[in-house]
């Protein structure tokens, strides 16, 4: 029987996840933590929004479990901006206490009441649509 090395009975990402020299990840867990690296600071997005990004035939529940594993992840996922779609702070029993989730999106100006993103549609970060460009002046 396969033992895992922490509490969550989750497997370590201790070991690099590394790309093969072809245009596809080599796993689901790359492909979450490079759409999760992209949401952009004092914003958040959903389980069920990433896995629907990815192109992958994954579910909510999955992109859940690649956030819970991505303490150890290089480099690091800012797994705090990840909650259910309700905008609950669903994923918050898997950081090191129980508040940082919390503290983490208040650094970044997101307002928590009761375990839920305030305003959540105002401060939700659809990955699957393309980021505008900035507009730059013609001199």
């Amino acid at each position: 029987m396969k033992k895992y090395p922490n509490q969550k009975g989750l497997p370590s990402l201790n070991k690099e996840i590394r790309e093969e020299k072809t245009d596809k990840p080599a796993s689901f867990f790359l492909t979450v933590y490079q759409i999760a690296r992209k949401i952009p600071k004092g914003r958040v997005t959903s389980y069920g929004a990433i896995a629907e990004a990815s192109g992958l035939k994954i579910t909510g529940r999955m992109v859940g479990w690649a956030m819970a594993a991505a303490g150890n992840a290089q480099p690091p996922v800012p797994a705090h901006r990840v909650v259910n779609s309700k905008g609950e702070l669903s994923g918050s029993s898997h950081f090191a206490t129980p508040t940082l989730m919390q503290e983490l999106l208040e650094q970044e100006g997101v307002e928590v009441s009761n375990n839920k993103i305030v305003d959540f549609k105002n401060h939700f970060w659809n990955p699957a649509s393309p980021t505008p460009k900035k507009k730059t002046r013609k001199l």
